[in-house]
């Protein structure tokens, strides 16, 4: 039975929150001793965010992945002294048994493929650290290893597996539930990992996994170490990450306070986002408010700013909305983004962050915009970007427009209240997509001849007119028009099919570039999707659905 949708059936379930800190973790226990910092998985078998199933073995739902994505969080903005992160486990001879297979089993279609992307984001979010933040991830592996527990440390620098015998690595899901392995765990075997094709083969289609010294001539892990040795061994490995990083031992963190946030009828409302729901029309509106004023003209100011510095606390308010009406408002089915400010007080911010980017706090901040914005692009909602008088689609807020599938700017006769939107260094490199270009690379196919021109025009306010021919707007009515297409452009979206939505803008948003984060969601939205309908995972006798009762699977034995 839909544990999601018989709960509904009896009233609305409690929203999910995607806010938490240390001191309400149920599952995770965070140590520091610099340049380390210790992530103890501790899973409470009782601590499930949603009622039926018990979380035995370290293995984790929604809610424990909530807690690691703080973590990590925590660590990035209010631990600058720590340069490497060891995670591990509590448990005795286990370090994660992946996703809660009972919690899949129970859960809606919809409640799978959310919790599926969110955990793909949570372990790009490492890798992101890796790349971006100096902060280096070792996995210590002290016990069975398997599904979206190997995800996880698939995520990390380097894998340290520890060698009793019996401890394994693995990825059971095809010949245990009849789903594919973790797309993000598939996709790393091969591209990060790169595991021999028949010997991936044999791994992810042999339920008990691999250990030991095989473990590490495939390269699923990077060192089998005796259990007397492996927790000296890990301290010393941990060290010697640390010394690769630059962040800085002596700095004073930022504490990430809570969001103010409010929820009513008409939508959810933060600090420099209102986000106004029309459930009719089945249409979500953002609206982004851009600073004020730029009072923070320094790096002095910006540090005593905090948590409360306007890139932050607005990306960090849009990250949270972004994953509220994922999991929550699903027949939203069309987001449409809206900016209001002043122009140039967001491009004065850009240039700030761009000059003092290499503070390691400017970094995090830029990074939590840059995996703020990368959670739209892989977002399965249709996006509209609006550009009216009044709005700040400039540099950093341009990117809102560029990450939406079409972009509609209102023609008003010239003056001081015409639309505009205004390019910035930023729209150039520093905020790429997942697929590692700029949007205005992936916009545009790289072509470089189109990309001089705009970079030459950086910092002036375009007119309808002026973006129409530089190609940055899908289309620029004028007032007389304005009304009937915006209306008639969100009433034929919402009337489509929300399935082959989903496809097609998967497919489009990232043109011809691929790249493992690319190659994760590509697969998620189609493969995983497919697979989760499909009888032979969940039917009344597919391998997902009597795992762990004792019946027989029974197989729809066609090839599709």
């Amino acid at each position: 039975m839909d544990v999601v949708a018989t709960q509904e059936s009896q009233g609305k379930m409690e929203a999910v929150d995607f806010q938490t800190d240390p001191s309400r973790y149920k599952h995770w226990r965070l140590s520091f001793d610099a340049p380390v910092a210790t992530l103890t998985m501790d899973v409470a078998e009782d601590g499930g965010i949603r009622p039926g199933y018990k979380l035995k073995l370290n293995s984790y739902d929604l809610g424990v992945d909530i807690e690691l994505h703080d973590a990590l969080q925590r660590i990035r903005f209010e631990h600058p002294e720590i340069r490497s992160v060891i995670i591990t486990s509590a448990k005795n001879r286990i370090f994660c048994s992946g996703a809660n297979i009972y919690m899949l089993g129970l859960s809606s279609h919809a409640w799978k493929v959310n919790f599926c992307k969110f955990t793909n984001e949570t372990r790009n979010g490492i890798e992101d650290a890796s790349a971006h933040s100096g902060l280096k991830f070792l996995a210590a592996c002290n016990g069975t290893t398997a599904g979206g527990g190997y995800e996880l440390a698939l995520a990390c620098d380097e894998i340290i597996l520890v060698d009793d015998r019996s401890s394994a690595v693995s990825l059971p899901e095809l010949p245990l539930l009849g789903v594919l392995p973790g797309t993000g765990g598939l996709t790393r075997v091969t591209d990060k990992r790169k595991v021999r094709r028949d010997q991936a083969d044999m791994f992810c289609t042999n339920p008990d996994g691999v250990r030991g010294q095989r473990a590490k001539d495939w390269r699923l892990v990077d060192e089998a170490i005796k259990p007397q040795q492996f927790a000296e061994h890990v301290k010393q490995r941990a060290l010697k990450l640390a010394g690769q990083s630059d962040r800085p031992p002596n700095a004073k963190g930022v504490v990430l306070t809570p969001l103010k946030r409010s929820v009513d009828e008409a939508g959810l409302h933060y600090h420099h986002l209102d986000v106004a729901w029309d459930r009719h029309a089945r249409t979500a509106t953002f609206r982004v408010r851009g600073p004020g004023s730029v009072a923070e003209d320094s790096l002095e100011k910006v540090l005593a700013a905090g948590a409360n510095w306007w890139p932050l606390e607005m990306a960090r308010a849009l990250d949270d909305a972004i994953l509220t009406l994922r999991t929550e408002e699903l027949d939203l089915g069309l987001w449409i983004f809206k900016t209001a400010g002043n122009p140039d007080t967001v491009l004065a911010v850009d240039e700030l962050i761009l000059k003092h980017q290499d503070n390691w706090f400017v970094r995090e901040v830029l990074g939590m915009m840059r995996r703020t914005f990368a959670r739209i692009d892989v977002t399965s909602r249709s996006i509209y970007a609006i550009v009216e008088p009044g709005s700040c689609f400039a540099g950093t807020l341009l990117e809102l427009a560029l990450a939406a599938d079409r972009i509609y700017m209102r023609d008003t006769q010239e003056g001081e209240n015409a639309a505009a939107l205004a390019l910035s260094k930023m729209n150039f490199g520093p905020l790429p997509m997942v697929n590692h270009l700029s949007r205005v690379a992936a916009r545009f196919y790289r072509d470089e001849a189109q990309m001089e021109g705009l970079r030459t025009a950086m910092g002036k306010k375009l007119t309808a007119r002026e973006a129409l021919d530089a190609g940055l707007v899908t289309a620029a009515p004028d007032d007389l028009d304005w009304e009937d297409e915006i209306r008639q452009a969100m009433e034929s979206r919402a009337a489509q099919s929300p399935d082959a939505l989903t496809g097609l803008e998967a497919n489009l948003r990232f043109g011809s570039s691929e790249t493992l984060e690319t190659r994760v969601f590509g697969r998620l939205s189609a493969w995983q999707n497919w697979i989760f309908v499909r009888p032979n995972a969940v039917g009344t006798s597919g391998a997902l659905k009597v795992y762990g009762t004792g019946a027989p699977v029974k197989f729809n034995w066609e090839r599709v």
